[in-house]
């Protein structure tokens, strides 16, 4: 591995996605784009980083009973089909960049804009419910599946506004999110034959995340505020979305 730093910087993602979270996906790719590491090892890269970080975390949320099935059911269940079916795709190289330089402007303004404090559940009928639940799933599933992210980035802020539920159960939602989108998109990008990956790059880089992950679950909140970790991480991937779209448009 030519640039070693990498890893460090994978592993500070780790720990700050993590405390409030998050995979880490957009901005593993933002790194991996700004190194220009081969356009076609950026998708299964982030997404098996995204995975090795969320899936402790769905364990903690799990562990506290911050799930609400009845609600996380139809946001996965029509999810998954579509990250596969976005991560099966054949992207051209520059299809790919200025697609993902777009999403990476949106997650950067989401970063900036998702509420932090707590807001009151709406109510509504189920049937309502039911459709906003699998409209969402099923968009932002198909978006994450094709450029390479779990996905919770654009769902949090958007479950926020629509008052969906307690921070708590969004936070663990928005994590069970990440992990079956990416194990989607994942097999999604399998089942294409010009799928490849570096196994032994994935390897060091998922072990870096792992360690951080771990750190940041436990740390959360009481040692990185929110508002700055997501300020801070959203000029970065702003920045790097800055450079792809000059590049590539």
């Amino acid at each position: 591995m030519e640039h070693w730093e990498v890893l460090l910087f994978f592993f500070m993602i780790a720990i700050m996605y993590s405390s409030v979270g998050f995979g880490g996906g957009s901005s593993y790719l933002a790194i991996l784009a700004l190194y220009g590491f081969e356009y076609h090892l950026l998708r299964a890269l982030a997404l098996l980083c995204n995975i090795t970080v969320v899936s402790f975390g769905c364990y903690i949320f799990f562990k506290h009973r911050h799930f609400k099935w009845k609600k996380v059911v139809p946001l996965a269940i029509v999810s998954i089909p579509m990250a596969y079916i976005g991560g099966s795709l054949r992207i051209e190289e520059s299809t790919f960049f200025i697609v993902l330089g777009l999403v990476l402007i949106s997650v950067a303004v989401l970063m900036w804009f998702q509420p932090l404090k707590s807001i009151e559940p709406s109510l509504g009928n189920n049937k309502s419910k039911l459709l906003v639940n699998s409209g969402l799933g099923g968009g932002i599933g198909f978006l994450s599946g094709m450029v390479g992210i779990g996905g919770g980035i654009f769902l949090a802020p958007l479950l926020h506004l629509l008052r969906w539920d307690s921070p708590k159960i969004i936070a663990a939602t928005a994590s069970f999110f990440i992990l079956v989108n990416s194990v989607s998109g994942i097999v999604g990008q399998m089942s294409n034959p010009e799928f490849n990956v570096d196994w032994k790059l994935a390897a060091f880089l998922m072990i870096s995340v792992f360690a951080g992950g771990q750190i940041g679950s436990r740390l959360g909140a009481a040692i990185f505020r929110p508002r700055v970790v997501k300020f801070l991480t959203g000029l970065l991937v702003l920045f790097v979305s800055i450079r792809i779209l000059v590049k590539y448009l």
